[in-house]
């Protein structure tokens, strides 16, 4: 799976389906390389399962939340590279319901040993006597952090982008903890402006990528991240539903709906240069919709068409 470079089509948005003239836009579907482990999971996750495996290491440890696509993708990738993986997981109250969960309980099916934590636990998963005491309870691991973002998470997001998208005025992509932006800013020409779609309020992500790029091509924005992680309403339902309508292109909502809707209102609010090339990156997330539609059905608001 992780052995060869992988690069995948740009598919081109007929933007007239959306009333928009003097501008064009295509997709870049990262989504496509693989059912499980997509978009920007599988570029974080290539270098460090070789670096784990080629360090003779038995188990990757990681963190993630109740839909976390980092979580799915990290257990479906060890089950398939044989390396046993653990998942630390936010919110001590999913212990006796995770298997009512999609994303969890697919983790489980793939060989996952899940363990709950508090979310005060949780928020000191980054500090040494946290880490120390898991090593304690569970062996030596290979640590992949939240997110999967790291040096060699950010190697594999370089390779998101070819030569042919050079030709490209805009690439946008949604963020999250910021690694996937640092490798396309790092992979990306100077004369190109990158723009980071916030799926979390606020912009602090630009702490981290500063810490892998010295580049300065690139904004970041929190306009539409629809008032914090995973947050959503109608509005955003409606629109990611109208856009696979008309383009048979399905998104998530908690980042790249987020990201297209933005990018559909920058549009039409003059951000972007008349004229220009804007590309999209899809960065796949489409396993989290079932328990995300789960959430919308008990707030009776309506469901992602998938």
């Amino acid at each position: 799976m992780f052995e060869n470079q992988i690069d995948t089509s740009n598919q081109i948005v007929n933007l007239k389906d959306f009333q928009i003239e003097n501008y064009s836009l295509c997709i870049k579907r990262e989504d496509e390389i693989h059912p499980f482990v997509s978009g920007n999971k599988f570029r974080k996750l290539k270098y460090n399962i070789s670096e784990a495996l080629s360090t003779n290491q038995n188990q990757i440890l990681t963190f993630g939340g109740a839909f976390s696509n980092h979580i799915a993708a990290v257990a479906f990738a060890g089950k398939y590279c044989g390396i046993k993986t653990i998942g630390i997981i936010r919110g001590e109250e999913l212990k006796n319901t995770f298997e009512k969960n999609p994303t969890l309980s697919f983790a489980k099916e793939n060989g996952m040993e899940l363990h709950f934590v508090s979310r005060e636990a949780y928020r000191t998963k980054e500090e040494v006597t946290f880490l120390e005491k898991l090593k304690e309870r569970l062996g030596n691991f290979y640590l992949i952090p939240e997110g999967g973002s790291n040096t060699l998470a950010v190697k594999g997001c370089e390779e998101i982008l070819t030569k042919e998208d050079f030709i490209f005025d805009y690439i946008c992509v949604s963020v999250g903890t910021g690694g996937t932006i640092a490798g396309i800013i790092k992979a990306s020409n100077l004369n190109q402006k990158v723009i980071g779609f916030s799926a979390l309020k606020g912009t602090f992500q630009e702490s981290e990528i500063k810490k892998f790029t010295s580049k300065s091509n690139y904004l970041l924005t929190d306009d539409y991240s629809f008032g914090g992680y995973a947050k959503i309403d109608s509005e955003l339902v409606r629109f990611v539903n109208e856009f696979k309508k008309k383009t048979n292109i399905l998104l998530d909502p908690v980042y790249t709906g987020k990201m297209m809707f933005g990018i559909v209102d920058l549009i039409n609010k003059g951000f972007f240069r008349k004229n220009s090339r804007i590309l999209a990156i899809h960065t796949g997330g489409l396993q989290g919709i079932a328990g995300m539609n789960l959430l919308l059905k008990k707030r009776n608001l309506p469901q992602i068409n998938n």
